[in-house]
């Protein structure tokens, strides 16, 4: 019996992956079972570095060129094939954009039952769920009876723990034969000048405030000058000022970076939920009762269309010197 913890990586290991791996640890170290992994894609020796101190005793590693980037057809039977011969009793995956989908199809291979986007994860004589339903305001207990239990685990909602420096054996296995209807040869970049929302050090967020959508260039110019990701909350999302992909919060992403901006943002428990882990916490709202004030570590009560572009001017000859 073991568990076994699917490592995400694009190049290089994702954050994701070494937090689904400190997730894995602690459900095998509660349930007494042998914590395994598996790395499809190229070049582990770059990454296994990282994988100290997480208490896994293998790395099965499938290195090919035609693994480099994920698809369907190359990952799933792998992780299907290798649960099986392991006999893995629980799978944890990422549920980053790319691995709801890897989770999703590997679950329906092993016929098994899967809770998607859990935000903790724990060992209670079986595999139970922590998920928030009903557009985050209700967090449900639930209970895996298939096996393998199965669950992905949200971006940045677990700290990055280790235990030693206990290195994992990597086994190295060959590229099965599959039949590979699709190969990725290439993979195109966001557009230049832009910052991934969940990796990002620095993250600046408009919310109603703003006014208009077209004020979102305050928060874009304090971006590039930061050199951090937009963020948005979900009423400017839905409101259609922002795409859906830079929505921070319970329904949207969950970021966790060094210093998280909050701009025109009252600070609604949703909202809180997806960035309440951040080390920093600046607000600017004009409400000097607005939630967002309560969770800050600086808050600034005034007209957002006077303190960015202060704010902005300042940051620009600060990294300018």
């Amino acid at each position: 019996m073991s568990v076994l913890v699917l490592l995400e990586q694009r190049g290089e290991l994702k954050n994701c992956a070494l937090e689904a791996a400190t997730a894995a640890r602690k459900i095998a170290a509660k349930a007494g079972m042998e914590l395994n992994a598996v790395y499809i894609g190229r070049a582990l020796e770059q990454n296994v570095a990282q994988l100290k101190g997480f208490g896994i005793a293998k790395v099965y590693a499938y290195e090919n060129e035609k693994l480099g980037h994920y698809s369907s057809d190359g990952y799933v039977p792998i992780v299907r094939d290798l649960a099986k011969e392991l006999g893995a009793k629980v799978v944890i995956g990422s549920a980053s954009s790319v691995g709801k989908e890897f989770c999703a199809s590997v679950a329906a291979r092993l016929g098994v039952e899967l809770v998607q986007e859990a935000v903790e994860l724990d060992w209670d004589n079986g595999l139970v769920a922590k998920k928030p339903v009903f557009a985050g305001k209700i967090v449900s207990d639930i209970r895996i009876k298939s096996e393998p239990a199965m669950a992905s685990l949200r971006p940045n909602v677990t700290a990055i723990e280790r235990e030693g420096d206990g290195v994992p054996e990597v086994v190295k296995r060959d590229m099965p034969a599959l039949d590979l209807r699709s190969v990725i040869k290439n993979v195109a970049q966001a557009a230049a000048g832009t910052v991934e929302l969940t990796e990002a050090k620095i993250v600046c967020s408009g919310g109603r405030g703003l006014g208009d959508p077209k004020n979102f260039e305050l928060i874009r110019e304090l971006c590039t000058v930061l050199g951090a990701a937009l963020g948005a909350s979900r009423a400017t999302v839905d409101a259609g000022w922002i795409h859906h992909s830079h929505q921070v919060g319970q329904t949207g992403k969950v970021v966790s970076p060094d210093l998280y901006i909050a701009v025109g943002i009252s600070g609604a428990i949703q909202h809180q939920a997806g960035m309440r882990t951040s080390r920093i916490i600046v607000a600017i709202n004009k409400d000097p009762e607005a939630n967002i004030f309560k969770i800050c570590d600086y808050g600034i009560v005034g007209d957002l269309f006077e303190v960015v572009p202060i704010l902005t001017a300042e940051a620009k000859k600060v990294l300018a010197g």
